[in-house]
């Protein structure tokens, strides 16, 4: 099974101005969040952020916010309690305006909703803790989750490991930054391959 860029929506957890300096690999944790970020822009998947209590934690680093449709500002650890299943969720499509005398018979019906991507690739801090909880709450709604493990980090190496362990016995998919890329690309064909692979390497 591999990743659909068509199916994938990226969420990108808690990398906050307060929280990153401890973090183990904080630097090349965010640079390759960023990646991911500049990787669904070029492949139009939608990139969603979070922030746990930003005024305790600071933002998430502008470069990094300005890639995402929104930025969720949470209290809880599992973002899902706080709202985010509601944006990972496809809409409605809107209903025509008009009356019935007006609008053709196929578009009196009811909205109906827009196809799903239900793959959400997720990358964050702390990953024993907000990380781990929203991707299991994610699993809980039915979502299929892959964790992008060099994109995730803890203060320490211990607890990293110890949730990448229960994530993988949850169900969840562990994937690096590159496989994300590969596997959303596809073929050397791809229209988008030179501009993707510049910002992989």
């Amino acid at each position: 099974m591999l990743l659909d860029a068509d199916e994938s929506q990226l969420l990108l957890v808690d990398y906050q101005s307060r929280l990153m300096p401890a973090i183990h690999e904080g630097e090349l944790v965010l640079a390759n969040a960023l990646r991911l970020g500049r990787l669904a822009r070029l492949l139009e998947v939608p990139a969603w952020g979070t922030e746990e209590n930003p005024a305790g934690l600071g933002e998430n680093p502008s470069e990094l916010r300005a890639l995402c449709r929104k930025t969720l500002a949470k209290m809880h650890f599992n973002a899902v309690d706080d709202g985010l299943t509601e944006l990972l969720r496809a809409p409605a499509r809107p209903q025509q305006a008009g009356n019935a005398r007006s609008l053709p018979r196929h578009l009196q019906k009811a909205p109906q909703p827009q196809a799903e991507r239900n793959c959400i690739v997720v990358a964050g801090c702390e990953a024993h803790v907000c990380l781990m909880q929203t991707a299991l709450g994610l699993l809980d709604e039915e979502f299929e989750v892959w964790v992008v493990t060099d994109a995730c980090s803890s203060r320490t190496e211990r607890n990293r490991d110890a949730a990448f362990d229960r994530l993988a016995g949850a169900g969840a998919e562990l994937v690096t930054t590159e496989m994300v890329a590969f596997e959303w690309l596809r073929t050397a064909d791809h229209p988008l391959f030179k501009q993707a692979l510049t910002l992989i390497k």
